[in-house]
């Protein structure tokens, strides 16, 4: 049972580190929306491809109050409690499995 608790430890890291990278790629999408950015700029593309399919749905569920986009935020909201809830989840179940 040792493997399946190396393997839980492991998924769990790589999942914490994959949340914490798609929330700043979250936060970069909403600062360069602050400002005018080039669409033809590839970081611009990589960065509105890799988020708005995950923003397209919040969008549709939120009203817009102003014209003032709170889809990242909740996104983000909802990232960090899959981090604060699934990881160590996985970690206590690889430690139970050891």
């Amino acid at each position: 049972m040792f493997v399946v608790g190396n393997f839980l430890r492991a998924l769990a890291g790589i999942l914490n580190w994959a949340l914490w990278a798609y929330i700043w790629i979250l936060v970069a999408r909403a600062v360069i929306s602050w400002v005018s950015p080039d669409p033809y700029n590839p970081i611009v593309q990589f960065l509105v491809r890799s988020t708005e399919p995950v923003l397209r749905p919040v969008r549709r569920l939120l009203p817009l109050p102003g014209g003032i986009d709170f889809s990242p935020l909740v996104v983000i909201l909802g990232l960090v409690f899959l981090q604060q809830f699934l990881v160590p989840s996985l970690l206590d179940l690889a430690w139970r499995l050891k």
